[in-house]
């Protein structure tokens, strides 16, 4: 495999570029060739001229392209209006087919189909890369479909754009379609001896705390902790709702957990009643944080990733990176987070709407993101690993002050959260025990008991037997420590019954566990248990001191406080009957 890339922005230099291709492909032994063609500009006529003269030039060719937010050539921003890359390929079994599709909110499910029907009717495709008009629905459909595609093929793409960030304007192009506003064309890569790999990239860091998310209808994001999901972005940002609104946002996006992973969602617009537009779907009773770009993050983690790619050898390696990501360095910077993948191999790309990616099984749309797809025919040599820039080297602008505000109000807010987590747990807890206070236990008590989901509930009432005795005679210190060991064994139950069981301190020496089990056996041997075990123990001054329990079944039809009667009467049965024993009522 090898690659050509090439910047332009008229037709005579169009024409010599192509003119190379030509005499390039001519004098080596090539078994076909790609090209990706990206533009700054949505002019028909201009890309309609571009593509005839690929066509007469190189008809060979087969092409793919789209509208952009700006191209990346030979690893950095190229600043012309069109970047044209051509990948050749040396090897007769690698094998292309590129297809071509209307797209809108409608279609998204018959065109995830036809492509999973071709893919899987289609053994040697190894990769699915696709380039789409995004704005104005929601992904969700297609990215749900596309996810059907058999596993072990990897599927990776980008979001046209346009030169004005603010515009709604996009398109895509290809050899097997033709020009499209509304539209998404695929690139099946692969062959016996192609070899594809894909990653993502992020180094945008959460700044403040979790917002949940209380309304949710499809991509509108309604409701964040119950009010109007774009007062969060007046309220911190002091962003506004008008025109640039977009361009406002689209550096500091929701941090967002989907399909097992972090990523970030970037609202596209606005709307009257508050609502933030976004170009995926968002769930109710989810989390989100919003995020800031940290330059160290962002280039150590590129700097990582091309790291990891050098072992990969491969010969040419795609970029996806969003346009917020352009927006937060700068024309002269940006090139400092892609330069690194091409010290490992010719790099090239565009400056998207959104990257698409599949992460194991799902397909994932993401926002303010790099996806980076890396491709070589054969085994490949291995190279050395290149003497990458550092961070600190390779950016010493004005960010490290952006970056330790942030850093600072991020330690804030944790140490803020941790404090309130805190405050939260001495209220339900009880001060020497550890275990549940009895408003806590009670409160749990009543609502699993009146939950009708949930079945075989049990209540284990415990008393330790004569304690009064064990602090008239050796100390209220004594008393703590009988009170401490047994909380411990409670503890032990706990952990053993995993989320079934829940126990706290009813009040003096009694003790209080709810446990919820279909194995009745199961909740009377840990009563037994903690009987048997307090039984053996030793205190140094009090000596043996033994436990008291009864044990109920919550009856279908009583309240949380006749069955908390019941187990005291039990526990009651058990003192007067001989103590260190338990009663069990059915």
């Amino acid at each position: 495999m090898k690659q050509l890339q090439y910047s332009f922005k008229d037709s005579n230099s169009l024409d010599d570029g192509l003119k190379a291709l030509r005499k390039f492909y001519d004098e080596n032994s090539f078994y076909g060739m790609l090209i990706h063609i990206y533009t700054e500009i949505i002019d028909w006529d201009r890309i309609e001229g571009a593509l005839k003269k690929i066509e007469d030039i190189l008809p060979e060719a087969q092409y793919v392209g789209c509208s952009s937010n700006g191209n990346i050539l030979q690893g950095d921003f190229s600043g012309d209006t069109f970047a044209l890359t051509c990948t050749f390929f040396e090897y007769p079994t690698t094998k292309i087919q590129i297809l071509q599709y209307k797209l809108t909110e409608e279609t998204q499910q018959e065109v995830s189909e036809s492509v999973v029907k071709l893919v899987d009717e289609s053994g040697w495709v190894k990769g699915v890369e696709f380039l789409l008009t995004i704005r104005g629905m929601s992904l969700t459909g297609l990215c749900d479909g596309l996810t059907k595609v058999r596993e072990g093929v990897q599927i990776f793409g980008g979001g046209a754009f346009s030169s004005d960030i603010n515009a709604n304007e996009a398109c895509v192009f290809s050899s097997s379609g033709c020009y499209q506003e509304k539209g998404i064309a695929f690139v099946l890569i692969g062959g016996e001896d192609m070899h594809i790999t894909s990653s993502y990239v992020s180094g945008w860091k959460p700044l403040g705390s979790f917002l949940n998310v209380t309304a949710a209808d499809g991509y509108l994001l309604k409701e964040l902790n119950g009010k109007p999901a774009y007062e969060t972005y007046y309220k911190y940002l002091h962003i506004k709702n008008d025109k640039d609104f977009f361009f406002n946002t689209l550096e500091f996006p929701f941090f967002y957990r989907d399909k097992g992973i972090d990523i970030m969602r970037a609202p596209t617009a606005a709307t009257s009643e508050g609502y933030l537009v976004m170009t995926s779907d968002m769930t109710k009773d989810s989390r989100a944080r919003l995020a800031y770009g940290d330059a160290w993050s962002i280039l150590e983690a590129t700097k990582r990733e091309a790291e990891k790619l050098v072992s990969f050898a491969p010969e040419c390696i795609l970029v996806f990176s969003c346009a917020g990501r352009r927006t937060f360095w700068g024309n002269d910077r940006v090139g400092s987070e892609t330069e690194a993948y091409q010290q490992v191999a010719p790099t090239s790309g565009f400056y998207t709407s959104s990257e698409f990616l599949r992460n194991q099984q799902y397909v994932i749309q993401h926002n303010v993101t790099q996806v980076i797809a890396a491709l070589r025919e054969g085994e490949g040599v291995v190279m050395e690993m290149p003497a990458m820039l550092s961070p600190d080297k390779a950016y010493d602008g004005k960010v490290p002050m952006i970056s330790r505000m942030a850093a600072f109000i991020k330690e804030t807010m944790e140490e803020l959260e941790e404090a309130n987590r805190r405050f939260a747990l001495m209220a339900i807890t009880d001060g020497l025990t550890g275990l549940l206070n009895r408003s806590e236990i009670q409160h749990r008590i009543t609502d699993t008991v009146e939950n009708d989901n949930i079945k075989d509930i049990y209540l284990i009432m415990m008393d330790l037997d004569n304690f009064k005795h064990v602090n008239d005679l050796h100390g209220h210190k004594e008393g703590d420590n009988v009170l401490i060991r047994l909380s411990g064994m409670m503890r032990e139950t706990v952990v053993d019954l995993e989320d079934n069981c829940c126990c706290g301190r009813w009040g003096g020496e009694e003790f209080m566990i709810l446990i919820h089990s279909e194995e009745e056996q199961v909740v009377l041997d840990h009563a037994e248990w903690l009987r048997s075990t307090m039984e053996k123990i030793r205190f140094e001054k009090a000596g043996r001191v033994t436990l008291s329990l009864g044990v109920v079944k919550v009856h279908w039809d009583e309240s949380p406080d006749q069955a908390c009667m019941r187990v005291d009467e039990a526990l009651y049965e058990a003192k007067n009957t001989g103590k260190n024993k338990i009663v069990f009522d059915h």
